[in-house]
C-alpha cells in the first residue's frame, strides 16, 4: 500500500491547472453514496458496528483493479494534520475527517478515485476530472460502483433506488459538481446575477470546500440538488450545459473587461503579482485572492499559459495543513503566513513582471476565435 508522503509528493492532474477546453473550469467530481443493507447506517451504529461494517468495506474497495497499490488508511491511524491535507485537496470532507473509529479512506494512486468509508453513509465514493468532463468522471465511478455491487448488497428500494442516510441523496445517491474560477464576473459585478439564476433552476453554488463555506480566490463549486426521480444521465447533462453557459459568461466577461477597461485590467493583475512576489507575510485569504488574479493574468495573456499550472499548484500548496506539512511542526497563524509568504515568492521568483508581456500581445493575441484562452 501506498505511503502517505508518496500520495502527497505527486499531485494529480486536476491539480495542477491541466489545460481544458474552458479554462474557467478547474475541475469535474461526481461523488455516489452507499449503504450495506442490514447494517446499520453510520450515524446510527455504535463504534463494533463501525468496526465490522468497515472490515467488509475496506477489502472490497481494495480489491478493485483500479485501486492497486492505493493509499488505505483507517482515519484513527492519521494524524489531524494529515486528515486536513487530504481535506485541502477535496479527497475526503470536512466531516470525514472528524471521524476516527471504524471510519477509513481508500485513495486512488492518481487521486482521480477516493473512497470515503463509514463517512455519512456506509460508502461515499468519488471520481474527479480536470474540466467540464463530468459525464467522462460518472463513467468511470460507475465501473466502479458495479464492481462493487458485484461484491457488496446495498441497501436499495426499487421505489426509491439506493437508501441513504440524508433524505436529499435519496435515488441516484449522485452528488455532481465543477469548481469554476470567476474573477471577470466578480471584478464586472456580475456574480451575484449568474449565481442567482443557476440557483433559480435547482443548482447549488457553495464555497471552496463545499457547503458552509464561503467563496475565497473567486472559486465557486456548482452541483445538482435533486437526486430523486431522474436518472444520473439526465442529472449530469443539465449541470453540464448549465456549467459551460456559466463559463462562457465568464469568457464573455473577460473579452468585455479587456475591451472597456484594460487598464483596470492590467492595473489589478499587476498589483497582485507586486504583493505575492515582494511580501513577507501573506494570510490565507489574501494570497488566495491575489492568486487568483495572477491565474487570470495566465489566461489572458499578461503571463505564459503556465503561469495557470503554477497558480493552481500554489492555490493548493500555501493552505494551513499543507504548510504545516511542509514545516514539519505545528505552527502558529504568524509562523505560516511568514512560510506562505517565502513559497509563493520562491515559486514566482522566474515569473516576469506582465508589463513587457502585456505590450508584445495585442487584443487579438489574447482570445483566439475558438474562445480558448489557455494557450493565449
Amino acid at each position: 500500500m501506498m505511503r502517505f508522503s508518496t500520495l502527497i509528493r505527486h499531485p494529480a492532474d486536476w491539480m495542477t491547472g491541466v489545460q481544458t477546453e474552458h479554462s474557467a473550469v478547474i475541475t469535474s467530481r461526481i461523488r455516489l453514496a452507499r449503504n450495506l443493507r442490514g447494517h446499520s447506517f453510520p450515524g446510527w451504529a455504535r463504534k463494533a458496528e463501525r468496526v465490522k461494517t468497515l472490515e467488509i468495506l475496506r477489502p472490497a474497495v481494495e480489491e478493485l483493479p483500479a485501486m492497486k497499490d492505493a493509499f488505505s488508511r483507517e482515519l484513527g491511524d492519521l494524524s489531524s494534520v494529515q486528515k486536513q491535507v487530504l481535506v485541502e485537496r477535496h479527497l475526503i470532507s470536512r466531516e470525514h475527517a472528524a471521524r476516527t473509529d471504524g471510519s477509513g479512506a481508500v485513495i486512488e494512486r492518481r487521486q482521480s478515485f477516493s473512497f470515503m468509508l463509514n463517512e455519512e453513509d456506509h460508502l461515499r465514493m468519488q471520481s474527479i476530472r480536470p474540466g467540464l468532463k463530468l459525464t467522462e468522471a460518472y463513467e468511470a465511478l460507475s465501473e466502479l460502483d458495479t464492481e462493487l455491487e458485484g461484491k457488496l448488497e446495498y441497501a436499495f428500494d426499487p421505489n426509491l433506488g439506493y437508501l441513504t442516510t440524508c433524505p436529499t441523496n435519496l435515488g441516484t445517491g449522485l452528488r455532481a459538481s465543477s469548481m469554476l474560477h470567476l474573477p471577470a464576473l466578480v471584478l464586472s459585478d456580475q456574480i451575484g446575477q449568474v449565481l442567482q439564476a443557476v440557483n433559480k433552476i435547482g443548482l447549488a453554488v457553495r464555497g471552496l470546500y463545499g457547503e458552509g463555506t464561503e467563496s475565497l480566490g473567486n472559486l465557486y463549486q456548482i452541483s445538482n440538488q435533486s437526486t430523486l426521480g431522474e436518472s444520473e444521465e439526465t442529472i449530469i447533462s443539465r449541470l453540464e450545459r448549465v456549467i459551460a453557459q456559466v463559463a462562457t459568461h465568464e469568457q464573455n466577461a473577460r473579452e468585455k473587461l479587456m475591451e472597456e477597461d484594460p487598464e483596470m485590467v492590467a492595473d489589478k493583475i499587476g498589483r497582485a503579482y507586486g504583493v505575492l512576489r515582494h511580501a513577507f507575510i501573506i494570510d490565507s485569504k489574501e494570497a488566495l485572492n491575489h492568486l487568483s488574479l495572477l491565474r487570470l493574468g495566465g489566461n489572458l495573456g499578461f503571463f505564459p499559459a503556465e503561469t495557470v499550472n503554477l497558480c493552481d499548484t500554489l492555490l493548493m500548496d500555501i493552505q494551513q495543513a499543507h504548510l504545516q506539512l511542509h514545516a514539519g511542526t505545528k505552527l502558529s497563524p504568524e509562523h505560516r503566513d511568514s512560510i506562505r509568504a517565502e513559497i509563493v515568492r520562491s515559486r514566482l521568483q522566474s515569473l516576469n513582471s506582465p508589463d513587457n508581456f502585456n505590450q508584445k500581445n495585442d487584443q487579438t493575441d489574447r482570445f483566439p476565435e475558438d474562445g480558448n484562452t489557455e494557450n493565449a
